[in-house]
């Protein structure tokens, strides 16, 4: 006999009653609409934005440390550099003490090079205009450069004066000149202007004088063109009547049958000169007429003949045709009941094979419990 009051090993049910528990909670955090969203666990990113946070303000936090100091560094450099700064002004102030107490300008050995009022205290470059310190070489004397400077600007004022006198009572001779010149000038342009009416004038006559002689030579020569057209008016007009009297009397108006003849043969005629033809001529052709009115009335009586042989050939062909397409229609009708026929026998063997298979292949149909069952787990 088996056993069958086995104890219960605690480790696998605490481990099946765990995925229980734990599958009874994604159930219900996937199949609650308004905490589940499709495709995504919210948990899951729940759980991933508060780490996010914590790492942004671990970042936060180290930034805020390493800008204090930052900051206390900066003060520090900045202290130490306002100490240098203050060392640097001590150390210039004592040097710039020492130098004050025991190192002046007039102790230096160059003081004589470097005195400001070296100058004041020396001799003039220049004593006299007959110093004997002042060479060609020693640049210190030049023209008009002098001792007498005064007296020489005062002579040079009065020749500046008397060179400005000159110069106006030049200027003022000039512009009497000029006015004299325009003067003379207007006159000769006055001179120039009649002298160029004058000319205008005799222009004019000489003008009036070409144009009433351009006229009556004109006028001569219309005279003369309308005398030589009246001449050939008359010219041509008797021109005219000896023409007309030529043709009255000439060989095409009296239509005269011998001058078209030709000298290749008597078959043979002038076209130019032709005046038509014979009696006998238009005898023979009316014979040929006739001659061939007759052979035309004669073929078209072939042609009607033929016409009407056509006619029956064609009745008779339209007969056949007539009773070829019946023929064809009564086919086509047989092949149609046919086919309609086996076309209602398909039906039936259709139909009867769909209710063989409503009523015999399908006869489980799913029920509600069916469709129940799905939807029913997390995976």
């Amino acid at each position: 006999m088996y056993k069958l009051d086995l104890p219960i090993d605690q480790k696998e049910a605490a481990a099946i009653e765990r995925r229980r528990n734990l599958e009874l909670e994604r159930q219900s955090r996937i199949f609650n609409a308004k905490v589940r969203t499709v495709g995504i666990d919210q948990q899951a990113l729940n759980e991933q934005v508060k780490i996010r946070k914590n790492q942004e303000q671990q970042e936060r936090e180290r930034d805020e440390a390493f800008a204090n100091d930052m900051v206390r560094t900066d003060k520090i450099a900045e202290l130490l550099q306002r100490r240098q700064e203050q060392d640097i002004r001590n150390l210039n102030k004592a040097l710039v003490d020492f130098r004050d107490v025991h190192q002046q300008p007039e102790s230096r050995r160059e003081w004589d090079l470097n005195d400001p009022d070296a100058k004041l205290k020396d001799k003039p470059a220049r004593v006299s205009d007959d110093d004997p310190r002042c060479g060609l070489a020693s640049l210190q004397r030049f023209d008009g450069e002098d001792l007498n400077d005064e007296a020489r600007k005062n002579l040079m004022q009065g020749q500046m004066r008397e060179w400005t006198r000159k110069q106006a009572q030049e200027k003022k001779l000039a512009q009497k000149r000029q006015e004299e010149a325009d003067r003379i000038y207007d006159l000769h342009r006055r001179e120039m202007d009649q002298r160029a009416c004058d000319l205008a004038k005799a222009e004019e006559e000489c003008r009036r004088a070409i144009n009433e002689a351009t006229r009556d030579y004109n006028k001569a020569l219309d005279d003369e063109q309308k005398e030589k057209k009246r001449l050939s008016n008359e010219e041509e007009l008797d021109n005219n009547f000896t023409e007309i009297a030529n043709l009255i009397n000439g060989d095409m108006l009296t239509e005269n049958p011998d001058v078209a003849s030709s000298a290749f043969g008597p078959h043979r005629v002038i076209t130019d000169r032709w005046k038509g033809m014979s009696p006998e001529q238009i005898e023979e052709i009316r014979r040929i007429q006739d001659l061939q009115r007759q052979e035309k009335k004669q073929l078209m009586e072939e042609e009607e003949q033929r016409n009407k042989e056509w006619d029956k050939q064609r009745l008779a062909d339209a007969r056949v045709a007539t009773l070829m397409e019946r023929e064809q229609e009564r086919m086509r009708k047989a092949l149609e009941k046919e086919q309609a026929e086996s076309n209602a026998r398909l039906s039936a063997d259709q139909k009867a094979h769909m209710e063989y298979m409503d009523k015999e292949v399908y006869t489980n149909p799913p029920t509600a419990s069916y469709f129940q069952q799905f939807n029913t787990s997390s995976r």
